[in-house]
């Protein structure tokens, strides 16, 4: 088994031994782990002993990991599991993992097809039909065949999208007997794409989002979505991202999100690498003509780019220069890319944070940080406390505000501003338990408002257009009958919704893809494409948008305790996801701005949660606390 092998560095003196596991030499790969980087390269140590090593190691920073070329005469279950350890090598182009194939099957083999991804490591086993021991058989044989088998945790396919998957891998790869005297053992039928263990694929691969535009814009607003990808984090990360956003959107988000790059775009024939100057400036030469695209068209496509860059540590690209086949197209720097994105956004000196005093009163927090025992409710009868609330929610703008009353049978709305006046939407939930009525409110990028009546007799997501028009239930396809909503939260670009949704006694998390067609009040609406967005989690108590397609929520994995984490919205968990504890976390928000702090309820009251730091308490008493949206 392959799991029993040594796994061995090469290290530095100052490197100590790790027990580790045996394994045959026959191939595969040598962890070198690098203590001391030289102007930010790493390179393979020239000294040192090379010693075992646990498999753990394999996750060290400091280890770079790199392919064996397979030994003369090796045996066929040492190709098979020489071919499948080069895969998890740092090699370019897998040119190690070639040298197991024969000449054609490298030829025809496309590593960059799919991605497998497996809960350890892919298991070789004689196919039927093939002589079961090695030793004695393999002499006369002329062929093998191996089953590779194992359980899949997701597949990551050609346009780098993650998809999870709870499904049983099974693939077959033959050998065949190679060279002049044939007797060197090669492999003409690899698997599909390239076949990792989780733990190789979270070291190998990095999350990047990816921005496109909101296919449909109102009253001039039209949001960026985030699409996230992974990257092969050794390669060429700016190239490589470039390349993806050129691609366009998955095709999970289908209609909804549109990508600036006329169709077919690609980078100019002959580029191969893209890397900023010393003034931080990327250029991007493009296969296109100056007339195909307007100055217009050029800023959206820049700002697609610049956003998409932002998420890779290993650059800090902060203006890219568009260049058509003759000439420039345009230029763009950060400030004016984020101009292009706020527009008719929210508050420019960033959001306020809110939350329900003890009177069951709209507060804004900051006065409650300031150490006011008793702060004063937000303008507007919200924050009189003469309609006391459950829950509460503000628009983006920071302009309105919408409030479930005490009892969670009605849903209302009101400015923010000045007396205003209090106005019943429409929006009732008939359950006989207070319980099961309505969920706390959301707004999304648009002003459109949600909540979800969680009455288990009559489980349905409302819509409100603006927050003033007549309310609509929205369709959800791919939800199973008998499950019901129990939170709802949308997105700040207006395409993507999250739900909690309970079904079959688990409350699980689950992105959709919101649909529009039609215009202003004739506007049609739906919920398609329903996934599961935290599949590692049995249950799901409190979550939150955490900004572009990462979610923060707070649940339990089977046979675990509860935890608080990051999710991405592909299902995926990116690296350190896990939050520090929170004891009787029952809400939890965070805002689009990373540099913002996350703020929950907990049993401690109201606590945030500033970068770098633990939690604290800034309130004793109230519930619910948000950031607009």
């Amino acid at each position: 088994m392959r799991g029993e092998r040594d796994r061995r560095t090469a290290a530095t003196p100052a490197t100590p031994a790790i027990p580790g596991q045996r394994r045959r030499w026959s191939g595969g790969v040598v962890l070198a782990a690098v203590g001391a980087l030289v102007a930010g390269c790493a390179s393979m140590p020239d000294h040192g002993d090379v010693q075992p090593v646990d498999s753990s190691t394999r996750n060290d920073p400091r280890v770079r990991v790199f392919g064996v070329a397979p030994r003369d005469g090796a045996r066929p279950l040492e190709v098979v599991e020489g071919f499948l350890e080069a895969l998890t090598s740092e090699d370019r182009d897998y040119a190690v993992a070639r040298k197991y194939l024969t000449e054609k099957a490298s030829r025809d083999w496309r590593p960059g097809s799919r991605t497998t991804v497996l809960t350890d490591s892919a298991r070789p086993s004689p196919a039927r039909g093939t002589p079961p021991n090695e030793a004695g058989d393999a002499d006369q044989a002329t062929s093998y065949t191996y089953e590779l088998t194992g359980k899949k945790v997701a597949m990551v396919d050609d346009r780098l999208s993650y998809h999870p998957s709870d499904a049983t891998y099974q693939e077959t790869v033959r050998l065949v007997r190679t060279g002049k005297d044939k007797k060197e053992w090669r492999i003409d039928r690899p698997p599909t794409g390239v076949v990792l263990g989780k733990n190789d694929f979270q070291r190998l691969y990095w999350p990047v989002n990816k921005y496109y535009f909101a296919a449909r814009t109102e009253e001039g607003r039209q949001p960026l979505v985030a699409d996230p990808v992974y990257i092969r984090s050794w390669e060429d990360s700016v190239t490589q991202t470039v390349k993806a956003v050129l691609d366009g959107p998955s095709a999970w988000l289908g209609g909804v999100a549109r990508s600036s790059f006329p169709d077919g775009v690609a980078l100019r024939r002959g580029t191969t690498a893209l890397a900023p100057d010393d003034d931080n400036r990327l250029t991007v030469p493009l296969d296109v003509n100056r007339g195909d695209v307007s100055a217009a068209e050029c800023r959206q496509m820049a700002t697609q780019l610049l956003y998409s860059l932002r998420d890779l540590a290993s650059t800090s690209v902060s203006m890219v220069e568009l260049r058509a086949r003759k000439g420039s197209l345009c230029t763009l720097d950060e400030d004016e890319a984020d101009a292009v994105v706020r527009r008719g956004a929210g508050k420019s000196d960033g959001p306020d944070q809110y939350y329900l005093d003890k009177n069951h009163r709209l507060v804004n927090l900051n006065s409650a940080a300031r150490g006011d025992e008793l702060p004063g409710g937000v303008p507007g009868p919200l924050g009189t406390g003469d309609q006391t609330l459950r829950s509460a929610a503000v628009s983006r703008d920071e302009k309105y505000g919408a409030g479930v009353s005490l009892n969670g049978d009605r849903l209302f709305v009101s400015a923010l501003a000045g007396t205003g006046e209090l106005r019943f939407t429409g929006v009732r939930s008939k359950a006989a338990d207070e319980k099961n009525r309505l969920s706390t409110p959301s707004w999304d990028g648009f002003g459109d408002l949600w909540v979800a009546d969680t009455d288990p007799k009559n489980s349905r997501l409302m819509w409100v257009r603006k927050g003033s028009a007549d309310p609509v239930e929205v369709k959800i396809a791919g939800l199973g009958d008998g499950a019901a909503i129990e939170a709802v939260r949308a997105s700040s670009d207006g395409v993507r919704i999250a739900l909690l949704v309970r079904e079959d006694k688990q409350t699980t998390l689950r992105i959709g893809r919101v649909e529009r067609t039609g215009e202003g009040d004739a506007t049609k609406i739906a919920v398609a494409g329903l996934r599961a967005a935290a599949p590692q989690l049995e249950e799901v108590t409190a979550m939150s948008w955490a900004g572009g397609s990462r979610l923060v929520v707070a649940g339990r994995e089977e046979g675990g305790v509860r935890q608080l984490q990051y999710v991405l919205s592909d299902g995926s968990t990116p690296p350190k996801s896990t939050l520090p504890g929170l004891n009787g976390v029952t809400d939890i928000a965070a805002s689009d701005d990373p540099g913002l702090p996350l703020i929950a309820h907990s049993s401690d009251g109201i606590v945030r949660l500033p970068a770098g730091m633990n939690w604290e308490t800034v309130s004793k008493q109230g519930t619910g606390p948000f950031y607009p949206g």
